[in-house]
């Protein structure tokens, strides 16, 4: 399965859900199994590394950003991920909108696989401070498990 994670500028959220899927999958099992990918709908931050702080608080948690560079979405990007997912509704609704109609049903929104937050949106740390970080962190480790709970349930009915 191919999983592609889709935030504003690729620089906070999307890199951080990538990294964090990333180390679950390969702790679970799954690695061989997920390409995980992220990616931004807005060009600010193209060709830089992850969000400094983003990095500082997942590096904390054991997360490896190594290599990731922000990028912006592109319409090929919905060919080649299985799942699209959101970081929050103003993301879902621009990859709905952009998304060719046979592929619509591949956008989802990130959180819907951590009910359990009672959240819809990861917001965006970007300008807050660093509890928000790791608020955003928090959430994201959720929705991963959610993620990988899913990829199990698959692998196991396949």
């Amino acid at each position: 399965m191919n999983i592609l994670f889709v935030c504003t500028g690729n620089f906070c959220r999307s890199p951080t859900g990538e990294a964090v899927l990333r180390r679950m999958v390969e702790v679970a099992g799954l690695g061989d199994t997920v390409t995980i990918d992220s990616c931004g709908t807005h060009a600010y931050h193209t060709g830089q590394p992850p969000d400094s702080r983003a990095r500082e608080a997942g590096e904390r948690r054991g997360y490896g950003f190594a290599g990731q560079r922000a990028r912006t979405l592109a319409s090929a990007d919905f060919d080649r991920f299985d799942l699209i997912l959101a970081m929050d509704g103003g993301h879902f609704d621009r990859l709905r909108q952009a998304a060719p109609a046979a592929r619509a049903g591949r956008v989802r929104r990130f959180l819907d696989f951590a009910p359990g937050t009672g959240r819809r949106d990861v917001p965006d740390p970007y300008y807050g401070s660093a509890e928000d970080y790791e608020l955003t962190l928090d959430l994201i480790e959720a929705g991963c498990r959610g993620i990988v709970a899913m990829l199990r349930e698959r692998k196991a009915t396949a």
